[in-house]
């Protein structure tokens, strides 16, 4: 059943990641026709960020009493729907409002795939599944860029990725047998060995008190700065500051994504070598790098590189903190 269920949990990591990239890349030509400011898209994504906190957290209890596979596919019909409502908004309170069941949506599945791939494979795994999210990552750019290409507007954009994770949601229902009877193998193996493995649902107090955790939280809200403000902000970038045009500058803003794609697939090779915090180490100083190519007046060539490179070392880190 595991071998079964492999495949849909990669669909759905490529599930995550498409969305993630589409505030980012259509907002230079959101903003004007929803009257908004160029800076007005952090409130949204601080909105997105907060639900997604608050599901994150909630979703442990959430996993004990409705199972991964029903979290999973209750969440991405909560994005889905979140999404659509995207592609018909006219004002930037609209969006503000659609913004709540998307962070909710994505932080309950983020949390419970992260949790049972963590507890089921090794760290490799983890890297080629977020390379999946990378891929999904990839993809949603390229599908808004499409969209702004043939003018049918940043809100097609949101609505064919709204359509995708409709149909993954289906999917999802369909499977959710498979994820009981693994559930239910992996129980019975439990009490055969008489191990009794089960993993106790912890208290934020609990988790504050496991040696290391304060610190690897604050390690990962500083990486989850550079991921997001370069997924939200490179197309804006481009537009502003290097005179790219938006359909352009939507496509061109994937190359982040392309790079932490890329580099999770490699990274699950680089694995059998490094251990984790050697992983870590690696990814820092390629963003260092990158972020100096961004910096640096070294022409446009040398920026979009930057962008790989950011992507490069983002790559290791968030599965090897996982």
């Amino acid at each position: 059943m595991a071998s079964l269920l492999l495949p849909i949990i990669y669909l759905a990591f490529i599930s995550l990641g498409l969305p993630d990239a589409l505030l980012g890349a259509a907002w230079p030509t959101m903003y004007p026709q929803l009257g908004a400011q160029v800076s007005w898209a952090g409130g949204v994504s601080m909105i997105i960020s907060a639900c997604t906190i608050l599901s994150a957290l909630a979703s442990d209890r959430l996993n004990e009493r409705l199972g991964t596979g029903r979290v999973t596919a209750i969440s991405v019909a909560t994005t889905a729907a979140a999404l659509l409502g995207f592609s018909f908004c006219h004002a930037f309170w609209q969006l503000c409002l659609w913004a709540i069941p998307y962070g909710l949506g994505a932080g309950s599945v983020d949390a419970a795939l992260n949790n049972y791939v963590a507890l089921h494979y090794k760290s490799r795994h983890m890297s080629w599944l977020h390379c999946m999210w990378g891929v999904g990552a990839s993809i949603g750019p390229y599908i808004m860029g499409y969209a702004l290409s043939n003018k049918q507007g940043w809100s097609m954009g949101y609505r064919y990725i709204s359509i995708f994770q409709i149909g993954l949601t289906a999917i999802l229902i369909i499977s959710l047998p498979l994820w009981k009877q693994f559930h239910k193998k992996e129980h019975v193996g439990q009490s055969a060995s008489g191990s009794g493995n089960t993993l106790p649902v912890l208290t934020l107090k609990q988790i504050f008190q496991i040696p290391g955790a304060r610190e690897i939280l604050f390690a990962f809200f500083c990486y989850s700065a550079v991921e997001q403000t370069s997924s939200l902000w490179a197309s804006s970038y481009l537009v502003l500051h290097l005179g790219y045009s938006s359909e352009k500058a939507a496509g061109f803003a994937s190359l982040f994504f392309i790079g932490i794609t890329v580099g999770r697939g490699i990274s699950g090779f680089i694995t059998f070598k490094l251990n984790d915090s050697q992983m870590i180490h690696l990814g820092e100083g390629i963003i260092l790098l990158g972020v100096l190519a961004m910096l640096l007046p070294l022409g446009k060539t040398v920026a979009l590189a930057g962008l790989i490179l950011i992507g490069l070392g983002c790559a290791p880190i968030y599965p090897s903190i996982i």
